[in-house]
């Protein structure tokens, strides 16, 4: 799953990097450690005007008929395998789809009494873009826009980590995301192996798992044994 992620870029860097008209607001700031129901920038299709659009959701996807606002803090990530069937996604995934820009996501492997985080990210330094969805809630006074992170069976050395990951699109495939050219295997396929070879998985520091902290620390490599050096456990995600 992907629980707990780094979002830092500026509105200004993400609409030129998505081709986005920035509709922010100045509401975007960078954030370290997001958690479920931050505010959380997404690329999506403006049904107005039918071009790009750089807006602030809420991270929990609400579909329309949900009674109650803590329902998205259960609906943060939709599984590639159900997604265009589930009733909560369905609608979404046929005609609301979104790109999720990230720097990295964290997930924390179980070792004996410990939980180590790592943070998985590119190596280059670039954005992740990760498979989204998004929904317009009509149930507060003001209506508000929720998303959620579509994920996928981890493949290759991410798989040490989690057996789940986000569904990560690479920059030639956002363009039919979000516009859902293609059969529903196809948009919902893995990034290629050599493309997820570009990604680091790095060891990070303890403090990344209360939310009350942020900062650029969070994401500084510490040291620690290398993953297939541990003792074998079931790698597990952990939510703090």
């Amino acid at each position: 799953m992907c629980g707990r992620y780094a979002t830092t870029r500026s509105a200004a860097d993400l609409g030129a990097l998505f081709e986005a008209y920035d509709d922010t607001g100045d509401q975007l700031r960078p954030d370290y450690n997001v958690a479920p129901t931050d505010p959380v920038p997404i690329v999506r299709i403006s049904e107005a005007t039918g071009g790009s659009v750089l807006s602030v959701a809420r991270w929990g996807l609400l579909p329309p008929w949900a009674k109650d606002a803590r329902v998205g803090a259960r609906m943060i990530n939709a599984r590639a395998e159900t997604v265009a069937t589930t009733r909560a996604y369905a609608s979404s995934f046929a005609r609301r789809r979104c790109l999720v820009p990230a720097d990295g996501w964290y997930e924390w492997v179980r070792r004996g009494g410990s939980r180590q985080p790592y943070f998985m990210t590119p190596r280059d330094g670039s954005v992740l873009a990760f498979a989204g969805l998004w929904s317009v809630w009509k149930g507060a006074d003001t209506p508000l826009l929720t998303c959620s992170i579509v994920t996928t069976a981890a493949l290759g050395d991410l798989a040490a980590v989690h057996d789940r990951m986000p569904l990560l699109l690479p920059s030639d495939r956002w363009a039919d995301w979000l516009a859902g050219d293609g059969e529903p295997d196809a948009l919902l396929a893995p990034p290629p192996p050599e493309w997820l070879a570009g990604l680091e998985i790095r060891p990070v520091g303890k403090a990344v798992g209360d939310v009350r902290n942020n900062g650029p620390d969070l994401v500084a490599a510490v040291p620690a044994p290398p993953l297939r050096a541990l003792p074998e456990e079931p790698a597990v995600s952990t939510l703090f």
